[in-house]
């Protein structure tokens, strides 16, 4: 069989989307992993398939999968290239919003031009059992304990569980050790994406995060969102904040409590293709 996909980043993050808006999806895990492979796949952060939608109040679907074959709930780099995508396909119009459905739940996207997407991400979940994390109670900061140290930590949900963690040196090496076992610390019991925030100033932060199931990313746009959600709510930064990840800038907006957060951002094609699918496991 062959598999036609289109492969498209996010400011790094990288996707293969796949149509599967008149068929069902049609790889099992090690096929994903399979293609996920950069030496001898097509490689990708996420996969995404783009679907009927579930709810009838949303237009589309779509699923989203790790490189090593794990469901996601959330990808804030992939549902722009979802939207993106949707319009270069004429299902949907600059200016316009549409709400499409995720693993988590709607979101509503509208493309601001041919490249760039705006995302309701939803409000920010802090409640530990929602996350899910291991805590007695709503906290702007817990202490954990990890490799014979302990890391204070902000824990919050954007439809998949983050931990952020203030820094105030990217580039320190203990980065690329503490990252893998954050991101796998039994706190959380679904596992984490750990990111890693540099605070510049109020409007200002740069991050690094190592995700679930894919490892460091060039960018994690539910990460940016995690990381502006978990110091605006220490009052450390204002409502409108650029994150600059290792691949790009995202805008993201939230005025507290109540409200949806907002993230902007491009969204870009690569390629397109075939790939010759092996065969399915048993």
């Amino acid at each position: 069989m062959q598999l036609r996909f289109w492969k498209m980043h996010g400011i790094g993050n990288d996707f293969v989307v796949l149509d599967c808006r008149h068929g069902g999806f049609p790889l099992d895990a090690a096929q994903i992993r399979a293609l996920a492979d950069r030496h001898t796949g097509v490689g990708f952060d996420q996969l995404l398939s783009i679907e009927p939608a579930r709810n009838t109040a949303c237009a589309f679907y779509y699923g989203i999968w790790n490189a090593d074959g794990s469901p996601s709930g959330q990808c804030g780099n992939g549902v722009r290239c979802v939207a993106a995508w949707l319009h270069r396909a004429g299902a949907l119009a600059i200016g316009q919003d549409v709400m499409i459905e995720s693993p988590s739940g709607p979101v509503t996207v509208r493309p601001l031009g041919a490249n760039e997407v705006t995302v309701d991400m939803g409000e920010p979940v802090f409640e530990p059992v929602r996350i899910p994390f291991a805590a007695d109670a709503v906290a702007n900061r817990y202490a954990i304990d990890l490799a014979g140290e302990t890391l204070d930590i902000g824990a919050v949900s954007m439809g998949n569980p983050h931990a952020v963690v203030t820094v105030d040196d990217l580039a320190d090496p203990a980065l690329q050790r503490l990252g893998p076992l954050l991101t796998k610390h039994p706190r959380f019991a679904q596992g984490a994406n750990a990111g890693f925030v540099q605070r510049l100033d109020r409007g200002h932060l740069r991050l690094r995060v190592h995700e679930r199931g894919a490892g460091w990313t060039l960018a994690c746009g539910t990460g940016a969102c995690a990381a502006m959600a978990v110091l605006h709510r220490r009052g450390e930064v204002d409502d409108a904040v650029a994150v600059e990840l290792p691949g790009g800038t995202l805008r993201i907006d939230w005025t507290g409590p109540g409200h949806p957060l907002w993230m902007t951002g491009p969204a870009a094609f690569a390629f397109e293709g075939e790939w010759p699918v092996p065969a399915a496991t048993a």
